[in-house]
């Protein structure tokens, strides 16, 4: 194992944990708190007032003051497909225990958040602005699988479907951010370290093609285009948010 792909999995895995964290210590899923937010999650009241009555033109009706972008369940729930369908292997082969503990990190995290999202913290999803249709991405990315693949095998198509669906899940947080125009910093943090995973995957496969003789073209292909996906946000996140500044998108 080379450097670029063990940062790379460290990346993920921190990507992961710093959602579980955001969550579980929040007790919320959702962004910062909008009027409706503070009547149900048990946000900072007074300090909403007071930033309500600072306000020249306040609101007049709760709709109007929304809040920065929260987690979308829809994506932990394509990533947790994404990890179901690619591990399956677990029950057939063995390569190492690094390997094998991997797959089950990634597995039981990735339960984990969508079990905190849609039933521990319900209340506190955003279903409002989680509208993405995913079956845009699942059927589409289904058929592919199908017909390209390196082995018409039920393991491999599953692999593969999972290696197409990963480099689109993500689809469904950006887009919520793109309707609410902001997110919390510590979202950021987690989108930063996921495209920061793909990135190093990147390198690790031009590393693996120069001194393994290694190349699959279907996961450098899917990886490439999950990465330019990310290209827009690291951009702002290196302008914005790595100077303190809240990510928000141009109006």
């Amino acid at each position: 194992m080379n450097i670029f792909r063990l940062t790379g999995d460290l990346s993920h895995l921190a990507a992961i944990v710093i959602l579980l964290l955001k969550i579980w210590k929040t007790r919320s899923c959702a962004g910062s708190c909008s009027v409706t937010q503070a009547r149900v999650q048990g946000c900072d009241h007074s300090s909403l007032s007071l930033s309500l009555l600072e306000s020249r033109n306040p609101p007049t009706s709760t709709s109007h003051v929304a809040g920065t972008t929260g987690i979308s369940g829809k994506s932990q729930l394509l990533f947790a497909l994404v990890f179901t369908t690619r591990y399956l292997d677990l029950f057939t082969s063995f390569i190492s225990l690094y390997n094998t503990s991997m797959k089950v990190i990634y597995l039981a995290c990735s339960y984990a958040t969508v079990y905190l999202i849609y039933l521990k913290f319900k209340a506190t999803y955003d279903g409002n602005h989680d509208t993405f249709r995913v079956e845009f991405l699942v059927v589409p990315v289904g058929g592919l699988s199908f017909l390209v693949n390196h082995d018409f095998s039920p393991l491999e198509i599953l692999w593969t479907f999972s290696i197409y669906l990963e480099s689109v899940a993500i689809l469904p947080q950006l887009f919520m951010i793109s309707k609410t125009g902001e997110a919390e910093t510590i979202t950021t943090h987690y989108l930063f370290f996921l495209g920061l995973y793909r990135a190093l995957y990147l390198v690790n496969w031009i590393w693996r093609f120069y001194f393994e003789g290694f190349f699959d073209l279907i996961a450098v292909v899917a990886g490439v285009v999950q990465t330019i996906l990310y290209c827009d946000f690291f951009y702002l996140y290196i302008t914005k948010v790595l100077k303190g500044k809240k990510l928000s998108l141009p109006a």
